[in-house]
C-alpha cells in the first residue's frame, strides 16, 4: 500500500503544479487516462516515468488538437 500513497503523492503534486489537468482510473479495465501539459511525448515520458508506478505501466502516449469541455465555458449569466 506504501507505492499508492507514493503514486498519489507525486501525482498530486503534478496536478497542483498545473502539469496534470485531469487524471482517471478505471479499476473495470484496468487503465489510466491522464492529461498533461507537456511540450512532448518525450516530456510526457520523462513525468510518468517518475511515478512508483512506472514498472508496472505500458504507456500509450497521444497528442490531442482539441480538449473541450463543460469546465472550460464560461458561467451561464443569470440575469435577476
Amino acid at each position: 500500500m506504501k507505492i499508492i500513497q507514493e503514486h498519489r503523492e507525486y501525482i498530486n503534486s503534478l496536478i497542483d503544479d498545473q502539469v496534470i489537468e485531469h487524471y482517471a482510473v478505471s479499476m473495470e479495465i484496468q487503465t489510466v487516462w491522464v492529461t498533461i501539459n507537456a511540450g512532448n511525448k518525450t516530456e510526457v515520458r520523462k513525468i510518468l516515468n517518475k511515478s512508483p508506478f512506472r514498472k508496472f505501466w505500458k504507456l500509450q502516449i497521444h497528442e490531442l488538437i482539441i480538449w473541450d469541455g463543460q469546465n472550460y465555458r464560461l458561467p451561464v449569466v443569470q440575469l435577476n
